[in-house]
């Protein structure tokens, strides 16, 4: 039964960025369908402790961890957090990152160097920390968060928008050797998704930005749009498919 492959009930999982957003509505989901979640966050610990509130197991067991992926050693610190916690972790959900926008001609070295730092390099480390034991076991979930910008870049996201194509490269090669070792490595591309980053100002560019940023369905997603596919991806209902984009955008892609 479906039902069954989507119980998550054993498994341990670890989401980055789960304070607020995509990453919030992915924890909670997770939590819902019986994973034992680690919540983290960057700077807001009241951010991630409502994101405990809203899962369905107590509150004393559900451990938060504060890491900056930006700075030297961030990833390394927060591996080293979580193997105090756990013996073992199943999922791994990359979806913390950093977007700022600023045209193109704007865009300093500090700014370049920030997104590539949090957005990219953080998910190599990440993978490599994580994903020996999940070899070892024979079992376990990567899903990196990516964006529609990957086929569709912002013209005030020049960075960002790279950032996540290089992500989605770095899932193929990484699932083709992963495959055959019972760990599935997977992007899921969010479109225009209504959470507190949709309001963050942008620079007036062309009216194109408009035209070309447009979702033929007509409306912006919710973050549980792309919880649930998440959930599907991370559990046994998934574990055929791997090395893949995903895209929950609304149509926005096309």
């Amino acid at each position: 039964m479906l039902s069954e492959r989507l119980n998550l009930s054993g498994k341990t999982a670890v989401v980055t960025g789960s304070s607020q957003g995509i990453g919030k509505a992915i924890a909670v989901t997770l939590a819902e369908y019986g994973a034992n979640v680690i919540i983290h966050y960057h700077s807001k610990r009241k951010d991630a402790e409502q994101t405990v509130k809203e899962m369905n197991q107590p509150k004393s067991k559900v451990p938060i961890v504060k890491a900056d992926f930006s700075k030297p050693n961030g990833v390394k610190n927060f591996f080293r957090k979580i193997n105090n916690l756990t013996d073992t972790v199943d999922i791994l959900v990359i979806n913390a990152s950093v977007q700022i926008a600023k045209e193109w001609e704007q865009v300093t070295e500090s700014d370049f160097d920030l997104q590539v730092n949090a957005n990219f390099k953080s998910t190599l480390l990440l993978m490599q920390l994580f994903a020996p034991p999940m070899i070892q076991k024979g079992w376990g979930r990567i899903l990196t968060i990516g964006s529609v910008q990957q086929v569709k870049p912002h013209p005030a996201m020049i960075v960002y928008a790279a950032t996540k194509s290089a992500v989605f490269n770095l899932v193929q090669n990484v699932s083709l050797q992963l495959a055959d070792k019972g760990v599935t490595v997977n992007n899921l591309a969010p479109g225009v998704i209504d959470t507190a980053r949709i309001s963050e100002p942008v620079p007036e560019v062309e009216q194109r930005i408009a035209q070309r940023m447009t979702t033929p369905e007509g409306n912006m997603g919710q973050p549980e749009d792309c919880a649930g596919m998440a959930v599907f991806l991370c559990s046994d209902a998934g574990r055929y498919i791997t090395g893949q984009n995903i895209f929950v955008d609304g149509g926005m892609s096309l």
